[in-house]
């Protein structure tokens, strides 16, 4: 998903997360695990102005961060990524963000709420200090701003109204059948439509797209499969998701993994950060112990090989073809 409009208003908060393990599946994406995470506090509402450290303080960041005992990100409301439930902020970037960030001596986690679009913006306009969504790794955004390592792999899926009425299957089923597909504003799917030549009706919110669908403003709704299968769990609409696949433009396949965002001149925070996520990532119980309870599994786990540098650069064929391998698929 990429980083393109506006910056929006706020809602901020600190919570507490539980998390539970899920099982092991190697393709590109998937579902999560548990564990129970500490950090709670009352939730407050600003106006967009702020939390964030960088500009002001005269140490690092993660001096800063950690004299002040507490990090603001910014989330954009999509479960189970990172959203409001009960007005506690959960999800499971959240919690590896509360695990990975008591590690380093900051135990509060705080969250404002701001359109996917807008948050690489109100990363550099200083409105948080990371950007806790599990954006996608794309070449675009890594010009903006400073990528974690990989934290999850990602696969893509459709919600149709009941019954899939075009027989959706993959991207290019969709640009056959000469549909409007509804994707997120400034998100990965919507890059996909527009390769593709499909007509694309951007949305601000996965509920939003959700909606478009039922009043049947657009054929379908495009996110990640995890994102769907979420949505659809939580509603009573008359809807399904299809199963998930991995997009495929011109014959390359469109590798996806999402990490958390820092900005560029943050670079001791974001090394401390990779340090204590490769302890995780290299530790499959201990990843879906954090991360389960939403419904991840080991297929969202990154495989070994695959780097933030190699996603940045953007050759996903070549990626393809040296990941191969671990992800057990022929070339």
């Amino acid at each position: 998903m990429t980083a393109r409009a506006p910056a929006s208003a706020a809602t901020k908060g600190t919570m507490t997360s539980t998390r539970t393990t899920a099982t092991r599946h190697r393709a590109l994406l998937g579902s999560g695990a548990v564990l129970l995470l500490a950090a709670t506090a009352a939730c407050t509402s600003v106006d967009g102005g702020g939390g964030s450290t960088s500009a002001t303080s005269g140490g690092s960041a993660l001096e800063t961060l950690q004299d002040r005992g507490t990090i603001t990100v910014g989330f954009a409301g999509e479960a189970p990524y990172s959203y409001e439930d009960g007005g506690e902020l959960t999800g499971a970037t959240v919690a590896l963000h509360r695990e990975i960030f008591a590690e380093l001596g900051i135990d509060t986690v705080e969250g404002v709420n701001t359109e996917f679009g807008s948050l690489i913006p109100g990363l550099t306009a200083n409105r948080f200090d990371a950007v806790s969504a599990g954006m996608s790794i794309l070449p675009d955004r890594c010009a903006q701003a400073a990528f974690s390592e990989p934290e999850f792999m990602y696969t893509t899926a459709f919600m149709t109204p009941e019954g899939n009425p075009d027989g959706l299957t993959d991207m290019q089923s969709a640009a056959d059948a000469g549909i409007t597909l509804a994707t997120m504003t400034g998100a990965i799917e919507g890059d996909y439509a527009r390769q593709l030549g499909i007509d694309n009706l951007e949305v601000g919110t996965p509920q939003d797209g959700l909606d478009a669908v039922v009043a049947g403003r657009a054929d379908a709704f495009a996110l990640t499969g995890i994102s769907l299968n979420h949505l659809a769990d939580s509603t009573d609409a008359p809807v399904e998701v299809t199963e998930s696949f991995v997009a495929e433009i011109d014959g390359v396949p469109q590798i996806g993994a999402g990490g958390t965002v820092f900005r560029t001149s943050d670079t001791d925070l974001l090394e401390a950060y990779n340090e204590k996520l490769a302890e995780i990532v290299a530790d499959e119980d201990r990843y879906l112990d954090i991360v389960g309870e939403f419904g991840f599994t080991a297929a969202e786990r990154p495989v070994e090989g695959l780097t933030t540098e190699k996603l940045c650069e953007g050759d996903l064929d070549a990626l393809a073809t040296e990941l191969a391998p671990e992800l057990g698929s022929d070339s």
